[in-house]
């Protein structure tokens, strides 16, 4: 462990992790000292400590900026090559004395200090507000928190950037989010805003994104990529993403969300490193847990999905940071804990032998759905005999099938209705069938699982309505139909009620208002939950969702069974391929 209450007296807790290397090779761990609380806007200090050696020892605690009762957090790092010297954005609000956060609207404001031996002193901070904090971004304001970059390529080469976030008031609620890069053309002496993403916020509350705590890697052909982490917006996705090719004068587009690249509402961190880019963030969609490691090969336009990651540490952990040390190996500062992802800060070292070897595309079964591109078999799923032609064999362990993201899949508030044929002899866990959507008590959601040790099959809905708080509705059977027999099931949303039938015996519920398929990340699983915390053991067949109610007559005639008719997934199961 990196910081940790027990070892440092004086503080309550640590968070906000970020990191630099110096021009001399020392590396600088930043991070907030939070004096009273772990809360976000008590008593908080920018603490440091120094690594001389790649990050395998590390020197004692400096305060940088003591809040002495503010807040003075958010580290955003910048080194300059040319200069040597280490630049720190950062950001000030009125303290509380309790652990809730800053009142809306929020004092923010962005302040500035730099060291020139390389962090072992620092000057008195500046208020930066004249030059990065437009009149109307006075509500929530915040630098980083990560380390900014110094660009290295083309016409804009020496400039330094970092990222900020901030929200708009105007006088009786929250009406705009913005992100933007924040640039320096002379070493640090001036800065500007430059490349600005707005998204409105309307009446009820609801918003489309909040791109926020933007991270920033520049690619092999100068451009910028930008990640961010969304928050509660309507678009799914739980990261965010854009690029600049202007040096980061403008975005070449506004944010887009990212629904298949699972992550909880989190910060993360992205550094390049050859010819990939790899992104630090918790894997568990769900929860801030299980710190991964994924890389993209094509500057961010895809990244890899769960499964392909490599798992720093399956523990409770949440913000983090990456940099490039002098022997090239790759630190990660990490918050981390058994118990809470806030109990330490963690620096971790690896090399890019460490991470997991790039792996070539996935056995495929077809989907015959218009418009459709195969799904993915993972782990060793295998073909069985089924109840028309073959059908999959599935393991328990980490056999499934994932449908790669397309914008029809999201269902919204529509009807819908899901059919497939499943046999199975488990007697105890949870048995998922179909999983669609997010995951966990809050988020938008569709699924069918067998859970035997309760004798039953269960369908579940979570939608949200508006600016409404998220409301579920649950269907279920008497019977775990666990006899090796294959059985059809329907899960069907239509007409004011959410029905189960298995093998025609229908049970019934009220419908909740609302989309099924909002805010989360988002992925269509079969016989996996979305998290990977369970898998199915038994076959499933024949694999059909339809965008509307199917009629009883329609669920009892074979035909329209296997008609593509509506059809948003139709995978037979009778066949993998390469």
């Amino acid at each position: 462990m990196l910081f940790r209450a027990s070892q440092d007296p004086g503080y309550a807790c640590f968070r906000i992790p970020a990191v630099v290397r110096a021009k001399d090779g020392t590396l600088l761990a930043f991070a907030e000292g939070r004096v009273l609380n772990c809360g976000d806007a008590a008593d908080i200090d920018i603490v440091v400590k120094r690594s001389t050696d790649d990050g395998r020892t590390w020197g004692p605690l400096r305060v940088v900026n003591e809040g002495a009762g503010d807040t003075h957090g958010n580290p955003a790092p910048i080194v300059d090559r040319a200069t040597g010297r280490i630049w720190l954005a950062e950001t000030y609000n009125t303290g509380r004395t309790d652990s809730a956060s800053c009142s809306v609207p929020c004092d923010r404001t962005p302040h500035l200090q730099y060291s020139d031996d390389d962090g072992l002193t620092w000057s008195a901070p500046r208020d930066l507000s004249p030059e990065i904090l437009p009149a109307d971004w006075n509500s929530w304001y915040a630098t980083g928190p990560v380390h900014g970059i110094q660009l290295t390529k083309g016409r804009y080469a020496g400039r330094l950037v970092f990222g900020v976030n901030a929200e708009t008031w105007n006088g009786s609620r929250i009406t705009a989010n913005h992100a933007a890069l924040i640039v320096s053309d002379d070493h640090g002496g001036h800065w500007r805003i430059g490349a600005t993403d707005s998204w409105p916020i309307a009446d009820d509350g609801t918003f489309r994104q909040k791109p926020s705590e933007l991270t920033l890697a520049e690619l092999g052909d100068g451009s910028i990529l930008v990640s961010g982490r969304e928050t509660d917006g309507t678009d799914l996705g739980q990261r965010t993403q854009t690029t600049s090719r202007d040096g980061g004068n403008s975005f070449t587009a506004p944010f887009r969300a990212l629904p298949d690249l699972y992550t909880p509402q989190v910060q993360g961190s992205i550094l390049r490193l050859g010819d990939r880019v790899l992104l630090a963030c918790p894997a568990d969609p769900d929860r801030r847990r299980t710190m991964m490691i994924r890389s993209s090969y094509d500057g961010g336009r895809t990244w890899d999905s769960v499964d392909r990651g490599t798992v720093v540490t399956t523990d409770w952990s949440g913000y983090s940071d990456l940099v490039r040390t002098a022997d090239d190996t790759v630190g990660l500062l990490y918050e981390g804990g058994a118990v809470d992802a806030r109990d330490e800060i963690r620096f971790a070292r690896f090399t890019e032998d460490w991470l997991t070897p790039r792996r070539g595309p996935d056995p495929v079964t077809p989907d015959l759905a218009p418009g459709a591109h195969p799904a993915a078999v993972l782990g060793g799923a295998r073909r069985t005999d089924g109840v028309f032609g073959g059908a999959l064999a599935f393991d328990g362990t980490d056999d499934a099938v994932r449908l790669p993201y397309r914008a029809s899949l999201p269902l919204g508030a529509k009807d819908f209705t899901a059919s497939l044929w499943f046999r199975y002899t488990a007697t105890s866990g949870e048995q998922p069938l179909l999983w669609m959507g997010g995951i966990g008590t809050s988020e938008p959601q569709v699924w069918l699982r067998g859970e035997p040790a309760n004798h039953r099959i269960q369908g579940l809905i979570t939608a949200r309505d508006g600016a409404a708080a998220p409301r579920t509705v649950s269907v279920r059977t008497d019977s775990a139909y666990n006899d090796g027999q294959w059985h059809h099931a329907v899960l069907r949303r239509g007409g004011g009620t959410l029905s189960l039938f298995v093998d025609g015996t229908r049970s019934v519920a009220a419908d909740v208002p609302g989309s099924v398929s909002r805010g989360s990340a988002f992925g269509v699983h079969i016989g996996q939950r979305m998290d990977s915390r369970a898998f199915f053991t038994g076959a499933i067949d024949e694999v059909h969702l339809w965008d509307r109610a199917l009629t009883d007559q329609e669920l009892a005639d074979p035909k329209a069974l296997r008609s593509p008719k509506d059809t948003v997934v139709w995978l037979p199961l009778d066949r993998v391929s390469r």
